[in-house]
């Protein structure tokens, strides 16, 4: 067994229905190894340093093609690991929700390889297609790199979505599984954005929290699954019809985000006085 490694999470590796061959690898060359190395820190985050709040796991479809689409918010994607980890430890049997990646981070190696051997890409319509042609489990963030770079003030709103994941859902006649994440702009309360630093490092922005490193902070965070969405067409419609479907999907998101804040409310007035979080 490598290092890094818990031997139960190997084991749920293997249960995962993807077709991987002797070697560990599967043809879009996700790795075995890489996978249970990654859930194995996820592990730690997800079950230990956050306190994760969850409801409506019974929407993720046990297998099969699906798009998971939700809002982004704190700067570092703390919400796309708590979907992941969610999803391969809450299902059953576990599946390998698979994001599709800012494109920069095609431009550093490492992070390049590291990314595709767990199974995110960047965000290529295309690659978006075949994995779920391939009945895949697709997470997609139609906010983009707008939505981590909300402020602290503005961590449960909304702002654009792309309408591209509509099309997409649309070509490949996918189910859409919303999901509200609450609790992204506590962890890495950001309080300004670095756009020409980041453009010097070759992102798109760094945030700035009070303690200037965006390193997220150990706080509850809510996250709640709807019902499938399913919408008929080909994708090829004309754009205000696809930017109708976009905020259907765009308002039930808001409403699950509205439910995590209720249960993170709720569960603030329950603790002892003192123990209040950052804000």
């Amino acid at each position: 067994m490598s290092l890094l490694i818990d031997p139960a999470i190997a084991a749920r590796v293997d249960r995962i229905e993807l077709p991987f061959n002797r070697f560990g690898v599967d043809p879009y060359g996700v790795a075995k190894e890489h996978v249970a190395r990654f859930m194995t820190l996820l592990h730690h985050l997800y079950h230990h340093y956050f306190t994760v709040g969850l409801v409506g796991t019974e929407h993720v479809p046990p297998r099969g093609r699906g798009m998971l689409v939700g809002n982004h918010s704190g700067g570092v994607a703390v919400d796309g690991a708590m979907v992941i980890a969610s999803c391969f430890f809450d299902k059953d049997p576990p599946r390998l929700a698979q994001g599709m990646a800012e494109k920069f981070i095609a431009r550093f190696p490492f992070a390049s390889l590291w990314s595709s051997r767990t199974g995110q890409f960047t965000g290529l319509p295309e690659q978006a297609a075949h994995l779920l042609e391939d009945e895949r489990l697709l997470m997609v963030f139609p906010e983009g790199s707008r939505g981590t770079a909300k402020l602290y003030s503005e961590r449960n709103s909304l702002v654009q979505f792309g309408t591209g994941f509509m099309r997409l859902a649309l070509k490949t006649q996918s189910p859409i599984i919303p999901f509200g994440f609450v609790g992204g702009g506590e962890a890495v309360p950001t309080i300004a954005n670095a756009y020409r630093l980041g453009r010097l490092l070759g992102v798109p922005y760094i945030p700035v929290t009070p303690w200037l490193a965006p390193i997220p902070l150990p706080v509850r965070v809510e996250l709640t699954y709807g019902e499938p969405m399913i919408f008929s067409g080909t994708g090829t419609e004309e754009d205000e019809v696809i930017q109708g479907y976009v905020d259907q999907v765009k308002q039930k998101i808001a409403d699950l985000m509205e439910e995590g804040q209720r249960r993170r409310r709720d569960e603030a007035s329950a603790r002892p006085r003192g123990a209040e979080e950052w804000a």
